[in-house]
C-alpha cells in the first residue's frame, strides 16, 4: 500500500502528466489536429503521445488517445498495455474507452469532459449514452477525472481557430 507522500508524489506526476497531455492538444490545433491529446505512461514514464488527427488523416479513428495507444504500443513492442495509464485531455468517447480496454490499460485519467467538449461543437454524448447501462464500477478498470484549470484551454483554442475543420 502506498504511503501518503508516495500518493502524493503520484498525484503530481499524474498532474504533470495531465499538463503534457492538455499541451499536446492544443497544439494539435495549431498543428491542424483536432483539440485532444493524450500520451501512455508506464512505470513513471511516459511511453507514447497522441493527438487527434481525424480530419488531417481523413481517419475517423485517429483519435488522441487511439493515437498514443498505436505509438505505444509500437515502442513497448505488444499488443498488450497492461501496467500502462493513459492520461488524455478530454474524457474519452466511446471508441476510445473501447480501445483502451482492449489494449488492457491499467487506468485512465482525464481532464475535460464530454460537456466541456460539447460546448466545443464535439457533442458526442448520444454516442456515451449507450454506455450508460453498464455501471463503472463493473469496468474492468478505473477512469477518475482530474480537475484542472486548464481543462478547456484545447477547446478555448479550437474554437477560435477560424480554419477548423468542425466536425
Amino acid at each position: 500500500m502506498a504511503t501518503h507522500t508516495q500518493e502524493k508524489s503520484i498525484q503530481e506526476l499524474e498532474r504533470t502528466w495531465m499538463d503534457e497531455a492538455i499541451g499536446l492538444a492544443t497544439n494539435s490545433v495549431k498543428n491542424g489536429g483536432g483539440p485532444f491529446g493524450a500520451l501512455i505512461a508506464k512505470d513513471g514514464e511516459i511511453v507514447a503521445t497522441g493527438n487527434n488527427n481525424v480530419t488531417s488523416n481523413l481517419d475517423p479513428t485517429a483519435h488522441g488517445e487511439v493515437t498514443a495507444i498505436r505509438a505505444a504500443c509500437q515502442t513497448l513492442g505488444t499488443f498488450s498495455l497492461e501496467g500502462c495509464v493513459l492520461v488524455t485531455s478530454c474524457e474519452p468517447c466511446p471508441m476510445c474507452l473501447s480501445s483502451a480496454l482492449w489494449a488492457r490499460v491499467d487506468r485512465i485519467i482525464f481532464a475535460a469532459d464530454r460537456d466541456d467538449a460539447a460546448v466545443a461543437g464535439f457533442d458526442d454524448r448520444k454516442f456515451y449514452d449507450l454506455f450508460e447501462k453498464q455501471p463503472a464500477e463493473l469496468w474492468p478498470m478505473e477512469v477518475e477525472r482530474v480537475d484542472m484549470v486548464n481543462r478547456t484551454a484545447p477547446f478555448d483554442a479550437w474554437i477560435a481557430k477560424s480554419d477548423r475543420i468542425d466536425y
